[in-house]
């Protein structure tokens, strides 16, 4: 066994130290509650553990990474373990960081099928299974502070009776580079730290205080910028300052994962990936093909996390060209698209700049054009819809009903999520399933129905060249052909 004589360990729950077989995309089947597939099968079909060197994983999630170096820029003595291995390590530790995205599932996807399930998703499950863990608990009462911190921080406020029932000394919200090292020190030297402290406009890092990655990103994630220009109003994002990074910063990054060997791919994340090297809703063509030129140089294939359909549908030729880099190494490539509504009205109200720099009246024609550029150029969305908006009619649902009837032609999954209460609109009331009515729950239907045609194709294209393709195919089908019996049970 490993003798360690280390002050602060970092991890995160189970549901995160994945790789979830090299595609990003599968992790979401972890905002899914405990169902018909048994819990190991289930586990291993949409987040296999990473493997692991004396308990230290290969890759780890890259905020997590993001806050390991900065700690090792101040100077700590840190290092990242696997969940799986904190017995063994956490015998002379001060302090455990634990980087969470859902804690406890209120985020849209987990919200929606717990709500429709009943049930617990198992990113919750796992993260509360973690805390409650008996090793932790045995090192607590040996002095060790724990600190959380990550995307999903935010939701302690509306679960503030756990943070005592989980033994959290200190939430970490926001965008820590600049606080981050000022808490594990305090917590190092025995001295009080903050239940809950959320980082200030003031600390928010500019470009030159974000430090680079010092070790592998689960499936070569990197930053290429933070913050959005586009002020959706249900959007926490949109809070921040919009900063996007130099390329030899990005080059930086892209070198810690593939010389690592463990990482093969690159999903560069953004707000808006068409957006990269832009100050507003315009693309920057140039910028944006030095970005994937410079990217395909270092990898085997590529994703993107987020894109908006307006930027695609601004800059078509710009997009071509990027497909064609792209497609120089695979065939295709995915994103997650926001779409939300198909109502103008709605549209107008909350998120008038997403459809930049076109009219938010347009904001069907928008997406119609995006969508039909994404599949001529063979980039996959997997696209969301928010029901229950706050003023939403039934004719906006209507509306929304009409766009999906026009995109059925097009390659993609959409994903409907009940509306949560985030950035500008967090004061609203969240949407529940009693909430729905007869309209929603065609809605529904029709996203299912759009998602059951698509999706044997869409395996096809995810899973093909590996060694257990076949296997792992029939396993995704089948689950898909229960999930579509199901539903058609309900309709």
């Amino acid at each position: 066994m490993e003798k360690e004589k280390t002050d602060v360990f970092l991890t995160a729950d189970r549901t995160l130290m994945s790789n979830y077989h090299n595609n990003e995309f599968l992790g979401f089947g972890t905002c899914a509650p405990p169902n018909f597939i048994p819990t190991w099968l289930f586990s291993y079909i949409f987040f296999p553990p990473l493997k692991t060197k004396q308990g230290h994983p290969t890759a780890a999630p890259y905020g997590l990474r993001k806050t390991e170096a900065q700690l090792l820029k101040e100077g700590f003595n840190v290092k990242t373990i696997n969940p799986n291995h904190i017995e063994k390590h956490l015998k002379n530790t001060k302090v455990l960081g634990i980087h969470a995205m859902d804690p406890f599932g209120l985020g849209p996807a987990s919200t929606t099928l717990a709500s429709l399930f009943h049930k617990e998703p198992y990113l919750a499950k796992h993260f509360q299974t973690l805390l409650k863990s008996p090793q932790i608990h045995k090192a607590r009462q040996n002095g060790l502070k724990v600190i959380v911190g990550g995307p999903g921080a935010w939701q302690v406020k509306h679960r503030e009776n756990w943070t005592t029932e989980l033994e959290i000394d200190c939430i970490l919200e926001g965008e820590a580079e600049n606080v981050v090292g000022k808490i594990f020190k305090a917590a190092l030297e025995g001295q009080e730290i903050p239940k809950h402290y959320e980082v200030s406009p003031k600390e928010i890092p500019n470009l030159d205080e974000i430090p680079d990655i010092q070790n592998p990103s689960i499936n070569g994630l990197i930053e290429i910028g933070r913050g959005c220009c586009r002020g959706c109003q249900f959007c926490n994002v949109t809070l921040r300052p919009l900063r996007w990074y130099p390329m030899e910063k990005i080059e930086k990054e892209l070198t810690v994962n593939t010389n690592s060997k463990k990482v093969k791919g690159t999903c560069i994340h953004a707000e808006d990936v068409m957006l990269y090297g832009s100050q507003n809703t315009t693309p920057n063509p140039e910028k944006l093909v030095q970005l994937h030129q410079t990217v395909m140089k270092h990898t085997e294939s590529i994703s993107w996390s987020h894109c908006s359909l307006a930027a695609i549908a601004a800059a078509p030729k710009a997009f071509h060209e990027i497909s064609e880099i792209i497609q120089q190494k695979q065939t295709w490539w995915g994103v997650e698209i926001g779409i939300e509504t198909g109502s103008p009205k709605i549209a107008k109200k909350i998120m008038p700049a997403k459809a930049h720099p076109f009219s938010a009246d347009k904001w069907k024609e928008v997406v119609v054009e995006g969508m039909g550029l994404a599949h001529d150029n063979k980039l996959v969305p997997a696209c969301t819809l928010i029901v229950g908006l706050p003023d939403e009619t039934e004719e906006d649902i209507t509306r929304t009903m009409d766009l999906i009837d026009d995109l059925k032609s097009m390659r993609s999954l959409i994903v409907p999520l009940f509306f949560v209460p985030l950035g500008n609109l967090k004061s609203q009331d969240w949407f529940t399933k009693a909430q729905l009515n007869e309209r929603h729950k065609q809605l529904l239907i029709q996203c299912a129905e759009h998602d059951f045609y698509w999706v044997d194709e869409l395996l096809d294209m995810s899973i093909q060249g590996r060694w257990y393709s076949h296997i792992m195919k029939e396993f995704y089908k089948g689950f898909s052909a229960i999930a579509k019996r199901k539903v058609r049970q309900i309709k």
